[in-house]
């Protein structure tokens, strides 16, 4: 029989590893070796928070009001397709994003701006507090052992993610490789907008 704590591992695992702007941000946060400890956190405590609320049962509540999710998803399309925009930017402007470059953003801009990737985002929801919600539960006495391998992938995930960019560093010290990878990032968010508005 399968330990619940490895089935939420398991279960988190593959969702939080999907491609999404969260991701797409912590991956460029690590690149850039800035403010990666707080943006790695800010994913993780986020997770463990919308996770635990999932099991308790908030998974049932946001299904029962399903205007909630619509709120959310015109919130979230209207961030994704501006983050998109300011990415599509950078793309056409050749810049080196090296980790010394002076400039580098402001630790409160950028934890507001992955809270607004991580809260905004109703995919985060249905993942975290819906899905991993009705799966922990569905272990009974063991949904808060589910919870915890799924807060353990959650922690894995973004610390690999973002302390392990730091290798492709020497990768982007090419202005054109910063512009082909927020081409993809404005690609990804706009089509992550354009999913949201169609669903």
């Amino acid at each position: 029989m399968n330990s619940p704590v490895l089935v939420g591992f398991l279960s988190s695992f593959t969702l939080i590893a999907a491609i999404g702007a969260q991701n797409a941000f912590v991956l460029r946060q690590g690149i850039r070796r800035e403010h990666v400890l707080a943006v790695v956190s800010v994913c993780a405590i986020s997770d463990l928070l919308l996770i635990t609320a999932g099991i308790a049962g908030v998974g049932a509540l946001v299904t029962a009001h399903p205007q909630t999710v619509a709120i959310a998803t015109l919130g979230g399309a209207a961030f994704l397709l501006g983050y998109g925009a300011l990415a599509a930017r950078r793309a056409l402007r050749p810049s080196t994003m090296a980790p010394s470059q002076d400039g580098s953003a402001q630790l409160l801009s950028v934890v507001l701006t992955c809270l607004a990737l991580t809260f905004l985002n109703p995919h985060v929801y249905l993942d975290t507090v819906v899905l991993l919600g009705t799966l922990a539960n569905q272990h009974a006495d063991g949904r808060w052992l589910f919870g915890i391998g799924a807060v353990t992938a959650s922690v894995v995930w973004f610390v690999s993610l973002g302390f392990g960019a730091r290798r492709l560093a020497g990768l982007f010290a090419n202005p054109l490789t910063w512009r082909i990878l927020d081409g993809v990032i404005a690609v990804t968010m706009v089509a992550l907008a354009a999913s949201l508005i169609l669903s």
